[in-house]
């Protein structure tokens, strides 16, 4: 018995000090790599296979939406463009319209228009150079390509109607729903009209630069920040700045406007970057002294903390240049998130939320589309350094050493023979 057990204290010793050496190692060793995010993709794809979007549906109105669309601009982030035809196949069915009203201008309201036509762009971005201009009709009547000259075709006709709403509007925020707009919405938007004209031949810069004005007259006064709703009449802000939309909104803002999307950012660090107990980085819901209620954009509030807001920060700070705070919200998400591997596959909280996992390989594999425009911006001052990461090092010491200590306690109390 004794030896028995002596073998389970030395087995559970081993576990908790290789654990917390896992720890240590994911704390400080690369986390954005695209290995990974493959990985990521291939449990993603068995996942949305086996009905994953679905499920994801039955959580929050646009889960179905999203987890096909992360899954396409993640996989056109890898280059994979068959991967990423067949996410939009999916977004493009009458399955993936059904949340939405038909009678909304643009058609089923700016997010559904505004994130598909993204995805359509993001595809197109894929072509190689020049090859864009080959999509036109050749002397026999067909085009080169007619898969991708279809997709181009579909691609401006419907940032022509995108355009065409922002253009009729009196205010920048177009409804994604009835009677309700989101300003995160209507960014990824314009950020589609950005895109498309940095592929074929460019039509919408008066849109975007009234965009713009409108937005910044439009600004939570409480932050200096996009508000997270609006009136859909007035473009007044009806709900302030919360990190769960903010995220998004500094993903796509410098696809825009670089300089702008840059002072937002740094407004965005701020007010929402913070440091829970004092260990990793990760994004407030609301902003420094405010609180709210967790809801189905901000999911659960642990210490004010907004795990999806976090997430998707991550690739926001990649498109700002922002190495520091990328790797550090990689980095202390490797330790969060508890990934399980396989020889083929990643997936992190044992992948019980894929939607969450698409979050994230869209995050980690995050970069732009639109040329940034010059003069270039410089990447950001760090506003974390690598030192943060110190004392959970020394909680993985300390947790990786403490089984050992009785028994070497014991033996040095053994009197010698």
């Amino acid at each position: 018995m004794a030896r028995a057990g002596r073998l389970v204290r030395l087995t559970a010793a081993i576990i908790i000090s290789v654990v917390a050496l896992a720890g240590a190692v994911r704390l400080v060793g690369p986390a954005e790599t695209t290995s990974s995010v493959r990985r990521q993709q291939t449990f993603l794809r068995a996942a949305l296979e086996d009905g994953a979007a679905a499920r994801a549906q039955q959580q929050f109105p646009e889960g179905y939406f999203f987890s096909y669309a992360l899954y396409g601009l993640t996989a056109v982030n890898l280059g994979d463009r068959d991967d990423a035809r067949w996410a939009l196949t999916h977004l493009e069915s009458p399955i993936a319209r059904e949340p939405f009203d038909a009678g909304l201008t643009p058609q089923y309201g700016v997010f559904y228009r505004g994130w598909l036509n993204y995805l359509r762009g993001a595809i197109l971005s894929l072509q190689p150079p020049g090859a864009l201009s080959d999509l036109s009709p050749q002397p026999s009547g067909a085009p080169s390509d007619p898969d991708s000259a279809a997709l181009a075709a579909a691609f401006d006709r419907d940032a022509a109607e995108i355009a065409a709403a922002f253009d009729a509007s009196p205010v920048p925020f177009l409804p994604a729903y009835p009677g309700q707009a989101w300003p995160v919405d209507s960014t990824v938007a314009i950020a589609s009209l950005a895109l498309h004209d940095k592929l074929l031949p460019p039509r919408y810069d008066a849109t975007i630069t009234r965009w713009l004005s409108g937005v910044r007259v439009n600004l939570d006064p409480a932050t200096g920040l996009m508000p997270h709703t609006a009136d859909v009449d007035t473009g007044a802000p009806t709900a302030g700045a919360r990190g769960s939309s903010q995220s998004i909104i500094q993903r796509f803002l410098p696809e825009i406007d670089t300089a702008f999307a840059r002072d937002q950012y740094l407004t965005f660090q701020t007010k929402f970057l913070s440091r829970p107990l004092g260990l990793g980085p990760a994004i407030r819901e609301y902003p420094h002294g405010t609180s709210g209620p967790a809801d189905v954009d901000s999911g659960p509030l642990p210490l004010g903390i907004s795990f999806s807001a976090s997430v998707v920060t991550l690739g926001a700070a990649r498109i700002q240049g922002d190495r520091s705070l990328a790797a550090g919200l990689a980095n202390f998400g490797e330790v969060l998130g508890v990934p399980v591997d396989t020889l083929h596959t990643r997936r992190y909280a044992f992948g019980l939320l894929p939607i969450g996992d698409a979050f994230l390989a869209w995050s980690k594999s995050s970069h732009p589309l639109v040329a940034a425009s010059p003069p270039a911006q410089p990447a950001p001052r760090a506003a974390l350094s690598w030192w943060w990461r110190v004392p959970l090092l020394l909680v993985f010491l300390l947790v990786a050493v403490a089984p050992w200590v009785p028994a070497v306690v014991r033996r040095r109390r053994r009197p010698a023979s």
